[in-house]
């Protein structure tokens, strides 16, 4: 018999990706550039030159079995070693190869830090906004989702609702800086008073409650924004990342966990990861990615073409009559909609081939999500299709 849960899961896709389909579709018959595609967070700049140098010279040079067998379960010994003397070199925190387990992207990443502090039943705390995944990465280790109300006057955190929802079963509190969706960074006061929070509840609980740091955007901050390192303020801090955005890598499904070395059981921790994936398939990233990222870390994309579009995104949307907290990293931005209902608000910006992500899947109704990983050419003719969605669906001038 088919399980139920996940054919239950059909008749909720996402919405982001239903969006996405329907800009291919309709792409096919008016010409994709000009369907103005804002819905998919998929990395629009090229890899770096210097990635695929190691790539070839890998692969020129190497022997097969070492390129394309298997891994270490943990990782590749010196991947892991080159990782922490970069997180050590960059974060001034003592990072060694015993706090690093290589995963399949940001995804694999957090499928083993939910399970290596959470059982059947517990609750991880979230904020909104907040990736939608979230709820199907949490809800199938068995954990449960709780996902604390917005902060929507600058999407930092809202610590009057999440004292509120704090609880005995909480386990562990995930973030995500820079945000996806609204493209906000935590601050250091924000993170200082997060950190103090997560101390007196474990304190009053008598039990660890763990921090969850999904990094993804890590790379993409933009200028003037301090993006203080999260581990920094929390001894038990478990990073989850991906080279993803930073290296335009996302079909190469590579990152890694970094367990603060201040966290008493980080080595153990590190080995538990082994063990979690037998269970979850989730084991062993392609052994030449591993040793290609290794040579890069201190390298990204030419990721300056996000904040361009910001930007130019940021400018329109604010004379338009938008409402919207500037992002400070990422590329996203996430407006308040022109009505209450931001899933109409989004199916009427259709008619203008504009893919725009309404913000309810992110816990934050009446919100839209722009992804702006897009050539700036083409956001710039998206200027006027927007200028004309707002004057005939809502009266707005131009």
């Amino acid at each position: 018999m088919l399980v139920q849960k996940y054919k239950d899961m059909l008749s909720g896709k996402s919405v982001i990706r239903q969006l996405s389909e329907f800009a291919t579709a309709r792409g096919q018959e008016i010409g994709y550039e000009n369907v103005f595609d804002y819905s998919l967070g998929n990395p629009s700049v090229p890899v770096p030159r210097e990635f695929t140098d190691c790539m070839i010279e890998l692969l020129s040079t190497q022997d097969t079995n070492v390129l394309h067998g298997y891994s270490p379960s943990l990782g590749i010994t010196s991947v892991r070693e080159k990782v922490a003397a970069s997180l050590e070199k960059r974060f001034g925190q003592p990072y060694r190869k015993e706090h690093i387990f290589m995963a399949s992207g940001a995804a694999g990443a957090l499928a083993h830090a939910f399970r290596l502090v959470s059982q059947p039943g517990d609750e991880i705390l979230t904020f909104a906004p907040f990736f939608p995944e979230y709820h199907p990465y949490v809800d199938l280790s068995g954990a449960v989702l709780k996902v604390v109300p917005p902060d929507t006057e600058a999407f930092q955190i809202n610590f009057d609702k999440m004292e509120e929802m704090m609880n005995e079963k909480v386990m562990a509190v995930l973030i995500n800086t820079p945000n996806n969706p609204s493209g906000v960074v935590y601050s250091a006061e924000t993170l200082k008073k997060l950190a103090e929070v997560l101390k007196r509840k474990s304190e009053e609980y008598g039990h660890t409650i763990y921090l969850i740091s999904d990094e993804p955007y890590r790379e993409i901050v933009f200028s003037g924004v301090d993006a203080p390192c999260v581990s920094k303020f929390y001894p038990d801090t478990i990073m989850c990342y991906s080279f993803s955005k930073s290296l335009s890598l996302p079909g190469e499904r590579i990152g890694y966990v970094a367990v603060s070395p201040q966290c008493g059981d980080a080595e153990t921790m590190i080995q538990m990861c082994g063990q979690i994936s037998r269970g979850i398939g989730h084991n062993c990233p392609p052994s030449i990615i591993q040793l290609a990222v290794a040579e890069v870390l201190d390298k990204t994309a030419d990721l300056k073409v996000y904040e361009t579009n910001r930007d130019i995104l940021y400018k329109e949307l604010i004379n338009l009559g938008f409402t919207c907290v500037k992002p400070g990293g990422t590329f996203y931005i996430f407006p308040k909609a022109l009505e209450e209902d931001a899933k109409e608000f989004s199916r009427k910006a259709l008619k203008y081939d504009l893919i725009l992500v309404p913000g309810d899947s992110f816990g934050a109704p009446g919100y839209f999500r722009m992804a702006y990983c897009i050539d700036t050419e083409k956001v710039e003719r998206s200027l006027e299709a927007l200028r004309k969605f707002v004057k005939e669906e809502y009266g707005g001038t131009v």
